[in-house]
């Protein structure tokens, strides 16, 4: 983490939503002065009672703005608080780039001084008290300075690692080309798969397994943000779609031949491909993939089991790697996956039964 330098405070955020606020929220934890602003007073109120800052005066002059408004509100707000604040950089947290830059500038944004950003962290929540001091911990914060000086740029760098963040530099068009591919259609997919289930039979949904859950979790998104984001991207991840649309056409040819009893290696091709292409999402703190080993356990569905389980592991010095729950249907317990590296599987199973754990094959 970052220690604070004297140059940075104070930072304004400018829209006290998740991101506005979870980002106050980690400035303030590191001692920066905070100022919050948002068309609705009452959410910035809510911010300021969790302790993410104090409300703007007429008379406060930051050194950073930080806009974190929807994407339809953006570049007017960063044209408007450029003018504002002739003596501050300018920085958002908008997951599009080159309309959102394009349009501030054109209303009247000092390019020198705005630098277009965006954290790759989020929740299927919104609103100031679904905000986290943690949320950008360790997570990577995108910066597109396409126009601007040196000296904006380091600035806001300087915002990011306060935060707890890591900053990466592109082009807004590589930015929004990237985001269409790992986040913008990836919402689009999870969509349409959950709508399947409304009008699907009761019987087929009441089946459904973690692997639904998995991919539908963002399905629970506020859909008027997703639109506004859409809406400003859709060139690039319409074209996203097109490739996914070509290889779902190929999936279905190949079981329809599948079916009528003809060979067809479309189908083998798209799941050998998806392997491959699953190996290549970045590993932990963004390194190669690692492999672990899956330890599995059924835990009652209890206050404090989770917190046993994971203290058995570390008084054996033994590191949770990941951990997933799948709920198990009518039953008050649910089995837990802990996965940790290869040598040391056996001796988790081990530990874990030496203290009463249900630990499965």
């Amino acid at each position: 983490m970052s220690t604070l330098t004297p140059s940075l405070g104070p930072v304004l955020i400018v829209g006290t939503g998740l991101i506005g606020t979870s980002i106050a929220l980690s400035l303030r934890r590191a001692g920066v002065e905070v100022l919050l602003d948002d068309s609705e007073p009452g959410q910035a109120i809510v911010a300021r009672e969790l302790g993410a800052g104090s409300l703007l005066t007429e008379l406060d002059q930051p050194t950073i703005v930080v806009v974190s408004v929807p994407p339809r509100h953006a570049a007017e707000t960063l044209a408007r608080v450029s003018k504002t604040f002739p003596d501050a950089v300018i920085t958002d947290v908008t997951s599009v780039k080159s309309a959102v830059l394009r349009d501030a500038i054109a209303m009247g944004a000092d390019p020198s001084r705005l630098v277009g950003g965006h954290p790759m962290a989020g929740r299927e929540v919104s609103g100031a008290t679904a905000a986290r001091v943690d949320l950008l911990d360790d997570r990577l914060w995108i910066l597109t300075p396409d126009n601007a000086s040196v000296e904006s740029l380091s600035m806001v760098m300087q915002l990011v690692s306060t935060c707890g963040a890591y900053a990466i530099e592109m082009t807004a068009e590589e930015h929004d080309r990237a985001v269409a591919l790992v986040s913008h259609a990836p919402q689009l997919l999870s969509s349409v798969l959950a709508g399947q289930l409304v009008e699907a039979d009761e019987a087929y949904v009441r089946v459904a397994g973690q692997g639904l859950r998995d991919m539908t979790r963002i399905a629970a998104s506020d859909d008027r943000l997703w639109s506004d984001i859409l809406s400003t991207n859709a060139v690039p991840v319409a074209d996203v779609l097109d490739s996914i649309i070509q290889s779902l056409t190929a999936a279905r040819n190949g079981l329809l031949a599948l079916n009528d009893g003809r060979e067809d290696s479309q189908i083998s091709d798209v799941l050998v491909a998806g392997v491959d292409g699953q190996r290549r999402i970045p590993g932990k703190h963004g390194g190669t993939v690692t492999s672990y080993e899956s330890v599995a356990v059924m835990l009652a569905d209890a206050p404090g089991e989770l917190a046993r389980l994971f203290a058995a592991a570390g008084d054996e010095g033994i590191n949770t790697e990941d951990v997933r729950i799948e709920h198990i249907l009518g039953r008050p317990s649910g089995l837990v996956e802990v996965f940790v590296s290869l040598d040391r599987g056996e001796a988790l199973r081990d530990a874990l039964r030496a203290r009463g754990f249900d630990v499965r094959a």
